[in-house]
């Protein structure tokens, strides 16, 4: 038997759309001084995600596309501040050594074993991705004695 009433699925209950299109005015920085302080944090050593994270709360940008017509990403790779490994990769590799050390603790927690497994191998399918972008050496190899060291 057919439902009687359900909700209509739309793309949004919102009442109206934001103006994305324009860096807005209450901003408290230009997009000369948005790249400026992107390059300042990139040399510090911060990620790309942690950039726009500080960007948005210690200075009011709400989005760097919006305010310099790049990303973030786009504004690193210009200045040549581009790390070894990229971010997710070096995500990915951190949970997969915490997971390793803690099955190395508790030898029978099958559970975690097994999500050990599925991180190394989504470490190698990005792995193979990076080096089809040539962001990545198509040499570089994925081992648990390396990442220990990459990661330290």
């Amino acid at each position: 038997m057919p439902r009687t009433s359900t909700k209509k699925k739309s793309k949004s209950e919102s009442t109206g759309s934001t103006d994305k299109k324009q860096h807005p005015e209450w901003s408290a920085l230009n997009p000369r001084e948005v790249e400026s302080r992107i390059v300042e944090l990139a040399k510090s050593g911060k990620s790309t995600s942690e950039i726009g994270m500080i960007l948005r709360d210690q200075y009011a940008v709400p989005d760097v596309r919006v305010a310099t017509d790049k990303t973030i990403s786009e504004i690193i790779k210009e200045n040549e501040l581009t790390p070894e490994l990229p971010e997710d990769l070096r995500n990915l590799i951190n949970s997969a050594m915490q997971l390793r050390k803690h099955t190395d603790k508790h030898a029978k927690d099958f559970h975690n074993k097994r999500s050990l497994h599925l991180m190394e191998s989504r470490i190698r399918r990005l792995t193979k991705y990076y080096q089809g972008q040539n962001r990545l050496p198509k040499d570089w190899k994925y081992s648990p004695e390396q990442a220990k060291l990459m990661v330290e």
